[in-house]
């Protein structure tokens, strides 16, 4: 069984998607905070590493258990989710035009085997578009951007805030399959059956990176 560490419904979502049995895991609370120093990889590991960790308690042995964090990067800074309507339209603004870099680290650990955990990377370039004061604004009002690093979710169709990536989509919604089924086949789990196709049908767009993650 698949243990997910994770609240988000985007994660839950993708997981759907790819078709791995999971549950959810109990919630867990950690201090996200950046470490003095801390690289943006450096910090989206540890914060994986720990959810996964910390989440072993609840599960039976034998269970896979995943953790994964997801950042937002503009210049090497780190932006997380903003905590209020003014953060999330300072971010936004940040971001207006330019390119920013979005990380996501995975974590799996067995419960009750004491292994480190496997992990990867996924970091892919995000381009925004020049959106409005007023789209911006209407944006934020809708409450959407509060629980996203950087503010914004790529899927959403209203504000469609990005202009172009360069590697994984599935990335910047919160969970980089092709990497996590790398992670999965170390174990002996097989890939789900067409699951780049699936993911690219879902998000209508054509990866340039699966078959470099998978091979």
């Amino acid at each position: 069984m698949l243990v997910l560490a994770s609240k988000s419904p985007r994660r839950r979502a993708l997981l759907d998607l790819a078709g791995w049995p999971y549950r959810l895991a109990s919630p867990v609370e950690l201090d996200e905070s950046i470490l003095p120093g801390e690289s943006p990889r450096q910090y989206v590991l540890r914060l994986a590493q720990l959810k996964a960790l910390a989440s072993t308690a609840g599960a039976s042995p034998g269970d896979l258990v995943l953790g994964a964090d997801t950042t937002v990067v503009l210049q090497d800074e780190i932006l997380g989710k903003p905590a209020d309507a003014d953060e999330a339209k300072a971010m936004l603004r940040r971001l207006r035009g330019q390119v920013h870099q979005v990380y996501t680290a995975l974590a799996l650990i067995r419960a009750g085997v004491p292994d480190q955990p496997l992990i990867d990377l996924c970091v892919t370039d995000v381009t925004m578009r020049a959106y409005s004061d007023e789209e911006l604004d209407d944006y934020v009002a809708s409450g959407d951007p509060l629980d996203k690093a950087g503010g914004y979710a790529i899927q959403h169709t209203g504000f469609a805030p990005v202009e172009r990536i360069a590697g994984c989509y599935a990335n910047v919604v919160g969970l980089p399959l092709c990497h996590l089924t790398r992670l999965l086949c170390q174990l002996g789990i097989p890939p789900a059956p067409d699951l780049p196709y699936t993911c690219q049908a879902k998000f209508d767009y054509e990866c340039a990176v699966e078959q470099v993650v998978l091979n």
